[in-house]
């Protein structure tokens, strides 16, 4: 059964009724835990207890079988030993239970896989859905339920947790209660045999009372619709992710630049960025970040002020605003007139704005509610530092006071406090309060640029989609060619050929059979030339010698064929050569790459970047999920460091952006419409200053079998 199909994912969250199938009166098992979080939780539905056993539990009467419950069971939650739990689901699925949460272990995490798929063919086949398994269960706000088996207790908030792994979930629990930080819902989603983070988010995406999605991924599954779902979120709600696993994917294409630089982790990070969606590398950050997002609404600009007694915390906190792309407000006029009645003349009115530590109480007060006044500044930043002069003991009512004059403007702050055993103790008691107070800077200032990250993009993000008309048809025969060829790639001239009908402007060149024709061709052509092999088994050719550029007469045509063929024979002795390729020689400009793959959890996507041969050494690329825009694609462009090149450095002429642009768009469409195409690299795409267009250099085409005919 697909996703989509089955019952409304609002049962899960808001079941009328529930069995624990594996309820027990030992309260050292988590049957008991389990049953006793839903009793004592404020649950208003009826629980039914299920096991063999029977008898009571807490008053309530145990049946041996969920198909004894003469009542219908939206939701059961399974807590037995794996190997019981087949027959569980069956009785479930007989029972036309609409919702499973499988809590118990020991399936496709240890490598149980096909019991794990028999148990969900079964439930598929009756309709009913599955959570897990290795889940821990669910709380959800909006039914007071929880199935969980944590020993702490959760307060219901506006802050909405799904995670994949169940430990965490379970400790996410605990620390978002010492952190006061209120739940709509937290869900561990384990397994994922059938219900994944897409599911779930439709739920929580129109769930009034979710203010703020967090989430906990290790790894997707299918990325193409929780891409989707992603970007149905965050046009509602923020939605901040934390992602284990960054270590590189095995050169699973090492037939590909592309292939090689395209590690999960960087293709995760540039596609959440593309729903966006907040990234957080901590849990600190991550619960900070919610519990910052809930407090604050869309902002009325998007520039800071830094409020400080100190100018050390000052500069550190510029240099956060600068690496969290906050904005600060730099009309220094505006600053002087509004500030110079509240800062001393050995001060500064300059942002950050600097009080001295002679600043007490009333100065401090004044100074921030200056920003929360101000209609040009959109938020602000206070830092303290502890004085002698300020009484400690009035912090606190003074933190209080200008956050409720922000609150009361709509506008954001966050505070960063540094000090000793009483400052501490305020801390801890304003984040009690909900209240964003830090010790550090960088924490004070991160929350203040997620906060803008994600309405900045609210603001920009544009889901239109730029697209060319390519001629399928074309480039499906030369596919289908070089298939009866028994290849899974294209040769130079093949890929050429798919340049071509794309109208991407590629080098004259043709293919010489012996030195002869090399000679004509050279000719025709006009010097200079490049000279590369042709050969389906060199595919990197400038590792096994088989480039040579600046050929400028006769004489060195003739060397080059012969140093070509003799370099890549010792090479690869068994490499079958058909012939040289003669190639205009490009003039010189901005070398870059192009390409676009099929990334296996979040189909096709694109990259661009710095090209030529150190391409892999200086990994200066982006990527983005296809479909994009224009503006995507300039995005892209903008992220990578080498981007200067373009704009024009030292002196020369601006770069032909537009045909960048251009060539990103065509290639994502040919990858898009051509599905036996796996891989795309153009390496160098020779850019030339404004309105004079660019030559992609070497075109490098992977392709595979139909999906139908794959094993």
């Amino acid at each position: 059964m697909d996703n989509n199909n089955g019952y409304d994912i609002k049962y899960l969250f808001e079941p009328e009724s529930i069995a624990v199938i594996g309820a027990s009166p030992d309260k050292k098992k988590i049957g008991y835990a389990v049953f006793n979080n839903i009793i004592s939780g404020g649950y208003k539905g009826k629980v039914f207890p299920i096991s063999p056993r029977g008898g009571e539990i807490d008053g309530h009467k145990v049946f041996a079988d969920v198909l004894e419950v003469p009542d219908d069971i939206d939701c059961a939650a399974i807590v037995i030993p794996a190997h019981l739990v087949k027959d569980a689901v069956k009785s479930c699925a007989q029972k036309k239970v609409k919702f499973i949460q499988i809590i118990t272990s020991g399936f496709s995490e240890i490598g149980n896989v096909q019991e794990e798929n028999e148990i969900t063919e079964i439930a598929r086949a009756a309709g009913t859905r599955i959570v897990g398994p290795n889940m821990f269960g669910l709380y959800s706000s909006a039914a007071m339920l929880n199935s969980t088996f944590s020993a702490a207790r959760i307060k219901p908030g506006h802050v909405a947790i799904l995670t994949q792994s169940g430990a965490l979930g379970i400790a996410m629990i605990a620390k978002s209660s010492v952190a006061n930080m209120g739940l709509s819902s937290i869900i561990s989603i384990g397994n994922k045999c059938d219900v994944d983070e897409a599911d779930l988010l439709d739920y929580l995406i129109h769930h009034d009372n979710t203010k703020v999605i967090f989430m906990y991924i290790e790894g997707v599954k299918k990325g193409e619709r929780l891409m989707e779902t992603l970007k149905a979120a965050t046009e509602k709600k923020p939605v901040i992710v934390i992602k284990s696993g960054k270590s590189k994917r095995g050169a699973q294409a090492a037939a590909s630049h592309t292939g090689s630089l395209a590690g999960s982790d960087e293709i995760f990070d540039a596609i959440v960025k593309q729903c966006g969606v907040l990234r957080a590398d901590c849990l600190e950050d991550a619960f900070n970040w919610c519990q910052f997002m809930i407090s604050s609404t869309a902002p009325k600009s998007f520039n800071s002020v830094i409020v400080t007694n100190g100018g050390g915390v000052g500069v550190m906190a510029t240099d956060a605003c600068e690496k969290y792309g906050v904005s600060l407000y730099d009309n220094q006029s505006a600053l002087k007139s509004l500030y110079d009645p509240v800062t001393p003349s050995f001060g500064s009115t300059k942002n950050p704005i600097d009080l001295t530590g002679t600043a007490d109480a009333a100065d401090y007060t004044r100074a921030l509610s200056i920003a929360a006044e101000s209609g040009e500044m959109g938020s602000t930043i206070g830092l303290y530092c502890e004085t002698a002069i300020m009484d400690s003991s009035n912090l606190s009512q003074m933190i209080t006071d200008t956050y409720n004059i922000h609150q009361k403007s709509g506008k954001a702050i966050s505070y960063a406090l540094i000090g000793g055993a009483q400052v501490e103790s305020t801390i801890e008691s304003l984040r009690t309060a909900s209240i964003p107070v830090f010790n550090d800077v960088e924490q004070a200032v991160s929350c203040i640029g997620a906060f803008y990250r994600y309405y900045k993009y609210a603001n920009e993000i544009s889901y239109k989609f730029d697209d060319y008309e390519i001629d399928t048809g074309a480039i499906n025969k030369i596919i289908d060619g070089a298939l009866k060829d028994g290849r899974t790639f294209l040769l130079a001239n093949e890929g050429a050929a798919v340049m071509k009908v794309a109208n991407i402007s590629m080098p004259q060149s043709r293919i010489a059979h012996n030195i002869n024709e090399a000679i004509k061709f050279a000719e025709d052509i006009g010097y200079p030339v490049v000279m590369k092999v042709v050969s389906k088994d060199i595919l990197h050719k400038s590792d096994a010698g088989g480039v040579l550029l600046d050929i400028d007469n006769k004489k060195e045509v003739v060397d080059g064929y012969e140093v070509i063929m003799h370099k890549c024979r010792e090479y690869k002795p068994n490499a079958v050569i058909e012939g040289i390729e003669i190639a205009e020689m490009v003039k010189k400009g901005v070398e870059l790459i192009v390409g676009a793959r099929r990334d296996p959890s979040f189909g096709p996507v694109v990259m661009c970047g710095l090209g030529g041969i150190y391409v892999e050494v200086m990994k200066d690329i982006s990527f983005r999920a296809i479909p994009i825009n224009r503006g995507t694609a300039l995005s892209m462009l903008e992220e990578i460091r080498s981007y200067p090149l373009l704009l024009g450095a030292r002196g020369e002429e601006q770069k032909d952006i537009e045909s960048v642009i251009d060539i990103i768009i065509k290639i994502s469409s040919i990858i898009k419409k051509c599905e036996r195409i796996t891989d795309i690299e153009i390496n160098p795409v020779v850019v030339y200053d404004i309105k004079k267009g660019l030559k992609a250099v070497d075109a490098r085409i992977l392709i595979s079998k139909p999906k139908e005919n794959r094993q």
